[in-house]
């Protein structure tokens, strides 16, 4: 079981706030200590798929407090184990001899009596109601899936260095023929975090983080084309290689391959499994379809170089478009309801987008195949 220990700092006086904040969540331990006279910090552990409902609870109480400061800690293992609790049973109803009947000492209600009425229940709050809407597999927290595509978004010179030293073995791979090499390339994977950064953001409805990841994978792609097309200009680059002809054969199958490979990615990536997602990924990984791309435009051979756009383009819609429709079936939105509704229409726009996009690729296929 996935844990995160969730650590809060407040300023003192406010343990029974906190304790009447997390009452009716279900937490698993709790740790008071006072640092220094002007804080109070609180430990608590939870797992890891409920750690976003304790999150944004802490938050919405607390982050008016000059000293709050709210921060999720992975944790790799805890002694003693924690178990898994037991499903409760309803209680078994008794057998009809055993229920009571007239004439029996047990309360009988008269039938001119009217029948007593049940206590109203109280609905619960919109917010706990609400709070795991869309939840069909667990998943860690928002703020835990942001900071993770944070770095991959941000155009360095190890973003840039990355890519370039993946074009060189992609390119290496394709004209020697040599598919080992190839998947070493697809392995490292450059342009796939600003994908899921981009997916991300749309759900999120984060204009900055849309533009800057945005910017960085356009800032990759373009870099790889670019240098592909040079070693296309300075090596003989023959299209019946079998790595190459690979990628200059599209059909209708590419298209399921590269939505299950994304939505596979995305769901890892949502279930904290983030080395995983370069592993399911390997199949529809963008910079080999592109490096052929940049050597076939390089070489002349403009028509097989199209075939090998399509490709590059499909990959890319479907990675999209399966991304964003995982990150908001597993219920991924904003903390708060005016920001949900900016998030929501982002989404709606986005798989409209990508939609249309992948319906145009599929005439293409189909016309040119």
């Amino acid at each position: 079981m996935a844990l995160r220990i969730v650590e809060v700092v407040l300023d003192p006086g406010n343990e029974d706030n906190v304790k009447d904040a997390i009452k009716d969540l279900d937490v698993l331990d709790v740790w008071w200590s006072k640092p220094s006279n002007d804080t109070l910090s609180v430990r608590i552990l939870v797992r890891a798929d409920l750690s976003e409902e304790l999150v944004d609870t802490l938050y919405d109480k607390f982050s008016f407090l000059a000293n709050f400061r709210l921060v999720i800690i992975p944790v790799e293992a805890t002694l003693p184990r924690v178990e898994e609790k037991p499903k409760e049973e309803p209680p078994e109803e008794p057998p009809p001899e055993a229920r009571p009947s007239e004439g029996t000492a047990s309360e009988v209600i008269s039938p001119q009596a009217p029948p007593p009425e049940e206590p109203p229940q109280e609905a619960p709050p919109e917010e706990n109601k609400n709070s795991k809407k869309g939840r069909w597999i667990k998943r860690i927290s928002r703020e835990e899936l942001h900071d993770d595509v944070a770095d991959s978004s941000e155009l360095t010179a190890v973003y840039t260095i990355t890519v370039a030293l993946s074009v060189l073995v992609a390119a290496i791979g394709l004209l020697k023929d040599n598919v080992a090499v190839v998947i070493g390339a697809m392995v490292i994977a450059p342009l796939l975090g600003p994908n899921m950064a981009m997916s991300l953001a749309t759900t999120l409805g984060d204009d900055k983080l849309i533009k800057r990841s945005a910017v960085t994978l356009a800032f990759g792609i373009f870099l790889a084309l670019g240098l592909s097309l040079v070693i296309g200009n300075i090596f003989e680059v023959d299209p019946t290689i079998r790595e190459i002809a690979l990628r200059t054969d599209i059909g209708l199958y590419d298209i399921v391959l590269a939505l299950s490979s994304g939505a596979a990615g995305a769901l890892f990536f949502t279930i904290g499994t983030s080395t995983a997602l370069v592993g399911v990924m390997v199949a529809v990984a963008l910079l080999p379809p592109l490096v052929t791309l940049g050597l076939l435009i390089g070489s002349g051979q403009l028509e097989l170089a199209f075939q090998t756009l399509l490709l590059f383009m499909t990959n890319f819609i479907c990675v999209n478009l399966a991304a964003v429709g995982i990150f908001v079936m597993q219920g991924i939105k904003p903390t708060h309801w005016w920001l949900s509704i900016l998030a929501k229409k982002s989404s709606s726009y986005s798989l409209l987008i990508w939609i249309s996009l992948l319906v145009f690729m599929v005439f293409l296929i189909l016309f040119y195949s």
